[in-house]
């Protein structure tokens, strides 16, 4: 069973108080001004049952929220274990890089762990570890995005726009709803209700302010994760690749053909399914269980395979 980690990054702890204070407030707000003004005034039992039904479905969705982004915290993003005795490179940084990857089929060495690393494994400044497909760090988890944990930070950005947009909804329902009782009546209640009245203002409009700005933050991330996964290609990969189409054009006739038996032309493993590469980071079960923060091995029955990609130092 994996051991819990947390790093101890103090940008990533104040992203993660954040973080939970603003599902707190958020949980507060339409708990305590939205739904319950709505319940105690209503007089139909369908309006009372639709309000304990967005309550219960609203805390649902953040309950799954935390959840998974629990899981995205303290899972290992996929660490490159570290050797238990010093291992002598002396031999191999001798050589040619190139020379030692083709030999290797990806694997090189990495100067800062001491380690042998697979394909597609990156080194992290914060985690100082290599991490296998190493997406990025992410501060808001305080943990690397990697191929153990993608899973369960695409399913927290999922479920925060979700939030997000429930909340905005919420509480644009309430505003109209009330305004709506104020032009109807209670006007001797007026003057009694106006210190009420702004401090309910107050905490809608920081809800909706909270609620586009995570909203739109997180389904922009959302979208790039997936294209990140389509595409099988993670954005340090992204911008290797366009690094080295710029030194290609960039450089003159011959040396660019002398380099173009070293580096390759396009990614071959681009060339799997959409579905095949979805089921390598959600897993084999079904499109409900993606949604959902279950572990799930990996497709490949010999462990976790690897796609011949060429390695770089980050």
């Amino acid at each position: 069973m994996a051991t819990l980690r947390c790093r101890r990054d103090p940008c990533g702890v104040i992203c993660l108080i954040l973080t939970y204070f603003s599902v707190f407030y958020a949980d507060y707000v339409v708990v305590q001004y939205v739904l319950l003004p709505a319940y105690s005034d209503s007089f139909y039992l369908s309006d009372s049952v639709w309000c304990t039904l967005h309550g219960s479905v609203f805390n649902l969705i953040l309950l799954l929220l935390l959840a998974c982004h629990s899981k995205a915290v303290f899972s290992d993003p996929g660490m490159v274990p570290l050797p238990d005795t010093a291992i002598d490179f002396s031999d191999l940084r001798s050589q040619s890089s190139r020379m030692n990857e083709r030999g290797c089929e990806g694997w090189t060495v990495c100067s800062r762990c001491e380690t042998y690393r697979p394909p597609r494994a990156h080194h992290c400044r914060v985690c100082q570890r290599c991490i296998r497909r190493m997406d990025h760090h992410c501060p808001w988890i305080n943990n690397c995005v990697g191929e153990l944990n993608q899973k369960y930070f695409i399913q927290f950005l999922f479920y925060t726009g979700m939030a997000s947009l429930y909340s905005m909804v919420l509480v644009v329902s309430a505003w109209v709803w009330r305004i709506r009782n104020e032009r109807e009546g209670d006007t001797e209640k007026e003057g009694e209700e106006t210190p009420s009245k702004h401090l309910i203002v107050a905490h809608y409009i920081i809800l909706l302010v909270e609620s586009v700005l995570f909203g739109v933050f997180v389904m922009v991330i959302f979208y790039d994760q997936l294209v990140s996964i389509i595409t099988d290609e993670t954005p340090i990969e992204q911008m290797r690749n366009r690094l080295m189409i710029k030194d290609r054009g960039s450089s003159s006739t011959s040396s660019s053909s002398a380099s173009a038996s070293q580096l390759p032309h396009h990614p071959p493993h681009t060339r799997k399914p959409k579905l095949a590469l979805l089921r390598e980071v959600f897993g084999r079960g079904s499109v409900f269980c993606w949604l959902l923060p279950l572990h799930s091995s990996p497709p490949s029955v010999g462990g976790i395979s690897y796609s011949a990609l060429p390695d770089y130092d980050v």
